[in-house]
């Protein structure tokens, strides 16, 4: 019982890690874009292409590895109608993390060559930017449902 508590504690720490460091993430990323301050906004940036690096890849690792154990230890069968549709919708986040990655990857590069060049924000930017802002309200919606999964599981068995 010790190991299923160990692997409980560790999967509700990376989901926590992974909500709020998203939401933080997302947050910040779009505060410097809103503000135009094209230094401000590549410093920004930079680190949030490092907190999405360091914080959200190791919780999006953990969340299937210890939800899998968690599932196991539990004695649910991993094709219960709940765990399946949680897959479906993790899968649907990933479609829309993946590209926002490479999203702020290029806006990160791009505005370090704006500010290197004394530049405003650029054009293509604010295109990106919209794009990367479409996609994480449905990989939010998406992660909240989940969160309600994981509480309602007993009444979905």
């Amino acid at each position: 019982m010790e190991l299923y508590w160990t692997v409980k504690t560790l999967h509700i720490m990376s989901a926590s890690v992974l909500f709020g460091s998203g939401a933080a993430i997302a947050f910040f990323m779009l505060m410097a874009w809103r503000s135009g301050d094209a230094p401000g906004f590549a410093l920004a940036a930079r680190h949030v292409v490092l907190a999405d690096w360091v914080f959200t890849t190791t919780a999006v690792i953990a969340q299937p590895l210890t939800g899998v154990a968690l599932a196991y230890l539990a004695g649910w069968p991993l094709t219960a109608p709940w765990l399946l549709v949680s897959y479906g919708l993790y899968i649907f986040i990933g479609a829309c993390w993946l590209p926002v990655v490479w999203i702020q990857l290029e806006v990160r590069r791009l505005m370090a060559e704006a500010v290197a060049a004394g530049e405003a924000v650029p054009d293509r930017v604010h295109r990106l930017m919209r794009i990367w802002f479409a996609l994480g309200w449905p990989a939010f919606a998406a992660l909240i449902a989940i969160f309600g999964l994981m509480v309602a599981r007993p009444a979905l068995a």
